[in-house]
């Protein structure tokens, strides 16, 4: 008969550790997400600044990035800027509604990062009842 107990409690004790194994496996796939919705907010906070910098700059000299870490003299003709709007769709648009798409994007994302946030917050919130309810039900034994 005490043997039976000790299977109990070693499979009720491999239940609970497969349980949390599975929420902090769930969490863990959200960081990454969590982490590519903040880095992805913060390039774009940047490139809103940077369009301030192109206001009234027609006719000066700038650094015009081609790619990471390379960078080429360039000369400001216009401030209409060409803009990806999906697609690979191309069109002219001016640094005040080049801002607002900007800044609608980040929105969404930040939609994005809350929900990510809650997620996390919510399996935490579970694994700790979980955590709480086998200890007492194991204080009942």
């Amino acid at each position: 008969m005490e043997k039976q107990e000790e299977q109990k409690e070693q499979q009720a004790q491999q239940e609970l550790m497969f349980k949390l194994s599975m929420f902090e496996q769930q969490i863990q796939q959200l960081h990454p997400q969590l982490q590519l919705v903040e880095k992805s907010i913060l390039d774009l906070t940047s490139l809103d600044f940077g369009m301030d910098e192109i206001k009234g700059s027609t006719g000066k000299e700038i650094l015009g990035q081609l790619g990471r870490g390379i960078f080429v003299k360039a000369k400001v003709i216009s401030e209409e800027l060409i803009v990806d709007v999906g697609n690979k769709n191309f069109v002219k648009k001016s640094i005040t509604n080049t801002k607002k798409i900007i800044k609608e994007q980040i929105e969404k994302l930040q939609q994005v990062e809350n929900e990510l946030k809650d997620k996390i917050e919510e399996i935490n919130k579970e694994a700790t009842e979980f955590v709480f309810e086998a200890q007492k039900t194991e204080e009942k034994e």
